[in-house]
């Protein structure tokens, strides 16, 4: 019977240990609230308040508010302000004046010497035509393909084509004059026997730059 008793009194000893080790503690129960993500609320984020008494001190681009033009004080101000202000007109009128006065100057002489290139070329001149020519000029076809350069060979080509032909006539259909520039379109006719039989006719653009009383080069368009 003792040992029976001690058997029964082993047993329920074992039993309640079992029972303890198996239970969670309050320390691992809240270490599980923990680690569990699922119930994890996010914190509320709170609105910022605004208080309607403070004056807005943002900067937005173009929300600048514009100053208040300086109003003159007086009569005498308001003289001194408009005296001011046609003075600074009549300052640009007269810089404007003087450019555009400049540049019809400059149109002008181009003018006069294309003209005279024409009558030389009409009378088959050589020398009245060279005359207007500077002693580098260079003669292109449309953009930049060179021709030539220099009086020699401008004599060379011009010189044989004078006394080849019996006639050269060239008329403006249309002028430019801009400055040191003058484009010309140009009806050119010629006579290859009989002076008074025109048997080539075709038109041509050409653009001339004068610089101190000489064309300096020559464009042909084609």
């Amino acid at each position: 019977m003792k040992s029976l008793s001690i058997f029964f009194a082993l047993f329920t000893l074992t039993l309640a240990l079992n029972s303890y080790a198996t239970e969670p503690t309050n320390e691992q129960q809240k270490a599980d609230e923990k680690v569990n993500t699922l119930e994890y609320k996010a914190p509320e984020l709170k609105k910022p308040v605004i208080d309607p008494a403070k004056p807005d001190d943002t900067k937005v681009l173009g929300d600048e508010t514009p100053k208040p033009v300086v109003k003159p004080k007086n009569k005498i101000e308001k003289a001194a302000a408009v005296a001011e202000a046609e003075k600074a007109v009549a300052q640009a009128k007269e810089a404007l004046t003087a450019k555009q006065q400049a540049k019809a100057k400059q149109s002008r002489e181009s003018l006069a010497v294309v003209e005279q290139l024409i009558k030389a070329y009409n009378a088959r001149n050589i020398e009245e035509f060279i005359r207007v020519y500077d002693e580098d000029v260079e003669f292109y076809i449309f953009p930049n393909e060179l021709l030539f350069k220099g009086k020699e060979k401008l004599i060379a080509r011009y010189g044989l084509m004078f006394k080849k032909l019996k006639c050269i006539h060239s008329s403006p259909i249309k002028r430019i004059v801009h400055g040191d520039i003058v484009i010309d379109h140009e009806l050119s006719e010629t006579c290859s026997t009989d002076e008074n039989v025109i048997d080539k006719r075709s038109e041509l653009v050409s653009s001339y730059q004068i610089k101190n009383g000489k064309i300096i080069r020559v464009l042909f368009f084609r």
